[in-house]
């Protein structure tokens, strides 16, 4: 699919979607319930929808009980025998082999696209201190993990992702014995705070010594709550970057007090000297006076396309550090970003972990590919606005897999092409 978009203000209001991150931890929870819990403002995510078909392949059931708002009744007794397809969902199959892996039981778990590129060594590494067997091809997808996993004092390395060690937090607890993890590395911290979060509201106390050392007590349970899924910080980046440039656009939905990674977002406008204006649960961000900035996105790497269309017009010098988490997403993000915003005259410099956004008071338009990466596509849909001339997209379908109603959102609102 080939989008093209042309440059010129847009105005109005955008109704920030559910977060397909807090999304596919609150499913799966859900799922390991003894009982019914109702979620509210589930997504319609690529990523979602995997979730929701591994846990009914494992036994859940789930009901449409309102708009946006599922019933799940939890699985009572795991499967001997699975067969999952996680689709692209990084997250979804780090977290769903580990819960399987908690389970007695044989389970091939495979995907499409991106995941069968992603290196999933980190599984072959340490289920088997678990007391778990697994195979795998090389380090990728297809996987098939033979249970149960048994209770294990272990160190784990957790610089490459967050999400391993969140999928073994949520496995852990349901097993008999108790667990003690000490991982000296860890990054992207926020989201593993998200899945302990979530883990408390659904009834599981994990301690922790400053997220350097994990005590997991076994034979616990899941408790069935009510659980609203907030709205998501990563999609709403790209908006708010626009508003930042000078669209008038508003932003409904957001909570302030989201433990989510990207929201620290934040902090990188107020280090280019933007300013937020909050009223009435709408949120706005003042770019007048914007001016070059150096931000950390070690913790929150998924903003690094909104930050660099960002950077691409602030006149100077910009500096993102966190490079290296860039090489496993949908696409290998660093390189990407170089190479396509060149063919919109932006030059960008990737040195060590640290990438260098030459920005300009213009940028040209031209042809991008979104190399089936969904924050590809959508950070130069921003891009489009402000440039020069038209911008066109090929694989503009790759926004489908966190914000299926991206294109939508922007066709809403309103263009006066005359202005610029």
């Amino acid at each position: 699919m080939i989008k093209i978009i042309h440059p010129g203000k847009r105005f109005g209001e955008i109704a920030i979607p559910a977060s397909k991150s807090d999304g596919q931890r609150a499913l799966l929870a859900a799922s390991l319930a003894k009982g019914e819990c109702k979620i509210i403002n589930v997504g319609e995510s690529h990523d979602e929808l995997s979730m929701l078909e591994a846990i009914q392949t494992l036994g859940a059931t789930i009901e449409k009980s309102g708009h946006r708002t599922l019933t799940i009744k939890g699985i009572t007794k795991f499967p001997s025998i699975a067969e999952i397809n996680m689709d692209e969902s990084g997250l979804g199959i780090r977290l769903i082999s580990s819960v399987c892996a908690a389970h007695e039981g044989i389970y091939k778990i495979s995907g499409k696209g991106s995941l069968e590129s992603r290196p999933l060594t980190f599984f072959t590494e340490n289920y088997p201190k678990f007391g778990a067997k697994i195979q795998s091809n090389n380090g990728f997808i297809p996987l098939e993990i033979q249970g149960p996993f048994k209770g294990s004092e272990v160190e784990l390395d957790g610089s490459q992702s967050s999400q391993y060690i969140s999928g073994l937090l949520m496995a852990l607890p349901l097993i008999k014995e108790n667990s003690h993890l000490h991982i000296p590395v860890l990054n992207s911290l926020p989201y593993l705070q998200m899945t302990m979060n979530t883990l408390l509201k659904f009834g599981i106390e994990i301690l922790h010594q400053n997220y350097k050392e994990f005590i997991i007590r076994g034979n616990q349970n899941y408790i069935p709550t009510t659980y609203t899924i907030e709205s998501d910080w990563s999609s709403a980046s790209f908006w708010l970057v626009a508003s930042a440039l000078g669209m008038n656009i508003q932003l409904t939905g957001l909570s302030m007090t989201s433990l989510q990674a990207d929201k620290k977002i934040l902090e990188a406008f107020e280090a280019a000297n933007c300013i937020l204006g909050y009223k009435e649960n709408k949120i706005r961000m003042d770019g007048r006076n914007r001016k070059p900035f150096k931000f950390d996105a070690t913790h929150c790497p998924d903003l690094f396309p909104a930050l660099v269309t960002f950077a691409s017009l602030c006149d100077g010098k910009s500096e993102i550090k966190g490079v290296s988490r860039l090489a496993h997403k949908e696409s290998d993000r660093g390189l990407v970003l170089q190479l396509e915003f060149a063919n919109i005259g932006v030059i960008i410099i990737l040195d060590g972990d640290v990438m260098h956004i030459h920005g300009k008071t213009s940028i040209e338009g031209g042809k991008v590919n979104s190399h089936n990466d969904h924050r590809i596509a959508m950070c130069f849909a921003i891009a489009g606005m402000f440039a020069d001339e038209k911008i066109e997209i090929t694989g503009a379908e790759a926004v489908s897999k966190s914000y299926p109603r991206f294109w939508d959102d922007l066709d809403a609102l309103f263009l006066d092409s005359r202005r610029k």
